[in-house]
């Protein structure tokens, strides 16, 4: 925008001088026609109207080229800070239209919105609780200045847009942090991200005091270890995959043994009550056939028997004494 009214200006400013020139240069050939005629004063006053028109022009394009400087427009997300002489304002400038004396007054425009830096091909190397040696990429920050703070941000940090988070600042927030961790947690993203953004809004908050530079996400690509360990890692994860694999295998094998136990000890229920069932009947049976034997039932028998067999016996006598058919 101020550049456009910069650009007007000039153009009414060099117009004004052109068109100018262009009536000099007429006036100069008329003169010279008006002198062969002699003509009346008054006529060469005539002759010569229009010069304050010129001036006008100049002057207002003039006016309108220094308005160019004599306002900033601050838009959404971001502040005004205003110096005057090289003095910084410690008032800051709200949104929209803004004025200033020119070439006197100068006004900063600070970013508020949230804004990234990105340490893309930066590699900080550190060390786990076990000392195990790390190695952290692709770390991204995210952060947002505090609008009531831009004027003291303008002020006291040298060239803020790019030093304000330095590479030395997240190293030592993310060293601080992955000694803390073990070698499980520092890999991951969920655990270790969130200590690093504390760890490095900590040290912000020393740096530039309290609620100035807020810090909303830490991003770390990657984090590797070296090669001796991941060799270890594999044997660890292997070995831990067998023990579960083994695991399995215990627990299936268990599990059979204890439904084949739960078969033979239906199955010998089974038969122990089938055995006490034919024991129960056989001397229910018995019982009956007991109850069912009388003398004279003895003496049918056998005298069933002497028949069969041709036996004699002499009563009264104290033996017995057979003889076959």
């Amino acid at each position: 925008m101020n550049v456009f009214v910069g650009i007007v200006g000039v153009l009414v400013v060099v117009g004004a001088f052109i068109f100018g020139c262009m009536k000099s240069a007429r006036n100069m050939i008329l003169d010279e026609q008006l002198q062969k005629e002699c003509i009346s004063k008054e006529e060469w006053n005539q002759k010569h109207r229009g010069y304050g028109g010129n001036i006008l022009g100049i002057l207002m394009g003039i006016i309108i080229f220094a308005f160019a400087f004599s306002f900033v427009i601050i838009p959404t997300g971001y502040t005004g800070v205003k110096t005057s002489f090289g003095q910084v304002s410690a008032n800051t400038l709200p949104n929209g239209f803004n004025l200033k004396l020119p070439f006197v007054q100068h006004i900063e425009k600070v970013n508020n919105k949230q804004q990234d830096v990105v340490f893309g091909k930066s590699k900080i190397s550190s060390e786990t609780s076990e000392r195990n040696a790390v190695t952290f990429k692709g770390i991204t920050v995210t952060y947002q200045i505090n609008p009531e703070k831009s004027a003291w941000i303008y002020a006291n940090v040298s060239d803020y847009k790019n030093n304000l988070i330095g590479e030395s600042l997240v190293g030592s927030a993310i060293k601080t942090t992955s000694k803390e961790l073990t070698p499980t947690d520092v890999t991951n993203r969920g655990i270790l991200e969130p200590k690093v953004r504390d760890e490095m809004q900590s040290s912000l908050d020393g740096k530039y005091g309290k609620d100035v530079i807020m810090v909303s996400k830490v991003i770390v690509k990657e984090a590797a270890f070296d090669k001796e360990y991941d060799e270890k890692i594999a044997k660890k994860q292997q070995a831990q995959m067998d023990y579960e694999k083994q695991q399995i295998e215990n627990k299936k094998n268990i599990e059979k043994a204890e439904a084949d136990a739960k078969v033979k000890k239906t199955q010998a229920k089974a038969e122990a009550d089938a055995t006490k069932i034919a024991a129960e009947a056989e001397s229910k049976a018995n019982k009956k056939i007991v109850s069912s034997i009388t003398e004279k039932l003895i003496e049918s028998k056998l005298a069933d028997a002497r028949l069969k067999h041709g036996w004699i016996t002499v009563k009264g006598a104290d033996t017995v004494v057979t003889k076959d058919k």
